[in-house]
């Protein structure tokens, strides 16, 4: 289990913030996160999220189910909400919406979730550096981990440059509960890396394998246009999408055909 410590330092120019570092149990500031061992393809990860865990889906659960279609709209407290739920009301906002339209709800949802100002203060404090690249994917692996499961920071290279700011996200948490890959592009990979781009100037690519449900997030690496992108290619989850989509999204998964429609509709 690895241990962050974040610096205990004045915020000042004589001060600089430095980017956390593995340290040990003992240090005053540091994060946890819960060990999880990812289940092999076919099989789904156990987990036993906590308050703060619960906490989290709650908040993002219900600031999507605004924009959901269908279902019961619920008053539950931030911590009575759970992962399926979050998944469920996920794949309602997609119900009727074009990519490009669900795609836009995670970014209003994402811009809820800050305070007025945030991204512009986020590129001051973050330009798009070696050293904000880092610390942003050494953010990442506590902070997602609610999210997308058990991660770890990784050394990628980036306009030749050798430096850690990688993720490698064990097996993806959101793409194994929604088997969907619809929703891992359209919900997940395209906005989250928009955001970051365009919103933060902090330039994201996120790599999904569907071979393992892992994931490579590259902080400070520009993400290629979607038509250049391989997702743009990857046919469904036939087994898996089939089952949790009929009652739900009407059209299935199409094994016939070489690309997930959903990437395009």
């Amino acid at each position: 289990m690895e241990i962050l410590c974040f610096p205990t330092a004045r915020f000042s120019p004589r001060h600089p913030i430095k980017p956390p570092t593995l340290c040990s149990p003992a240090t005053v500031l540091s994060i946890r996160c819960a060990q999880v061992a990812t289940a092999p393809m076919g099989e789904k990860t156990q987990y036993k999220d906590g308050f703060f865990e619960k906490a989290f889906m709650g908040l993002f659960s219900r600031k999507m189910q605004k924009y959901a279609s269908g279902g019961i709209k619920t008053n539950r407290q931030l911590w009575e909400w759970d992962y399926d739920s979050f998944v469920d009301v996920s794949k309602r906002v997609m119900m009727g919406r074009s990519r490009q339209q669900q795609q836009e709800v995670v970014r209003e949802v994402l811009l809820s979730m800050l305070p007025p100002g945030a991204p512009a203060q986020f590129r001051k404090l973050f330009p798009p550096t070696k050293w904000a690249a880092e610390f942003n994917a050494a953010l990442t692996v506590p902070f997602f981990h609610w999210l997308v499961g058990p991660s770890e920071v990784i050394e990628v290279e980036v306009d030749g440059m050798k430096q850690r700011s990688g993720v490698h996200i064990k097996k993806c948490r959101y793409l194994e509960n929604s088997g969907c890959v619809g929703m891992c592009v359209n919900m997940c990979k395209i906005p989250t890396q928009d955001f970051f781009t365009n919103e933060f100037g902090l330039p994201l690519t996120m790599n999904p394998n569907f071979e393992d449900m892992s994931c490579d997030m590259l902080y400070g690496q520009t993400p290629p246009p979607f038509e250049e992108d391989p997702v743009s290619k990857q046919p469904c989850f036939a087994s898996i999408c089939m089952p949790n989509y009929k009652y739900l999204l009407g059209s299935l998964a199409n094994p016939s055909t070489p690309v997930c429609h959903k990437l395009y509709n």
